[in-house]
């Protein structure tokens, strides 16, 4: 459901506040409204010189305080998860695979070496080894092939003669891609597809 809408009057005090020092968080406060909302309305506003250094100190502690709350959180994490078993490496498999993975064959693409690397790190729970995975990648054309390849080898574990195809795309990498994006494809993946689809779907069923 949408929220009222912004009155012209409701503006004005946006960019009065924004002027004068006001943070985000503290002009949503103000005026009730959310954050998407604000911003829409302050982000082209310019703070008056003598308020700057008063916008510029808000924002230093709530950067601090965003770090502190960042290392409670890891550290409640800790607490919550602690060691990660078999077990929780085949839901993490799956939870993967049922976000990412295609439907027809067992191979994923993703830009994210982190995610890959978890991934094929949670394969080996199912009998799948580095021997049976064949690498590709797609990079931008202003991407050094060689380097994207030597990249990708390494988060995945693997030979440079692995990395079977590279795929180039018309375009820079300019806020996008800096080494591309990497395929993971299982070969003779059939049972081991089956098997993972299969954990996604007793997933669905108990939850």
């Amino acid at each position: 459901m949408r929220g009222k809408p912004v009155t012209k009057s409701e503006i004005r005090k946006i960019e009065k506040l924004r002027k004068t020092g006001h943070s985000l968080p503290e002009i949503c406060k103000i005026l009730r409204r959310r954050s998407s909302t604000v911003h829409r309305f302050a982000k082209y506003v310019s703070v008056l010189p003598e308020y700057v250094s008063i916008l510029k100190q808000k924002q230093g502690g709530s950067k601090k305080r965003s770090e502190k709350f960042w290392k409670e959180a890891a550290v409640k994490a800790m607490d919550l998860l602690k060691d990660i078993n078999r077990r929780d490496k085949l839901f993490i498999l799956a939870a993967l695979y049922w976000g990412k993975g295609t439907k027809r064959e067992l191979n994923i693409i993703n830009s994210d070496p982190s995610l890959i690397q978890v991934f094929i790190s949670c394969l080996k729970e199912i009998g799948i080894n580095k021997e049976d995975l064949r690498i590709s990648i797609r990079v931008y054309g202003d991407v050094d092939v060689n380097e994207a390849k030597k990249y990708w080898a390494e988060i995945c574990g693997v030979g440079l003669h692995n990395i079977l195809n590279v795929n180039v795309l018309a375009g820079k990498k300019t806020g996008k891609l800096p080494h591309g994006m990497c395929r993971v494809r299982v070969t003779r993946s059939g049972d081991s597809f089956k098997l993972i689809m299969s954990m996604i779907n007793f997933i669905k069923s108990q939850i």
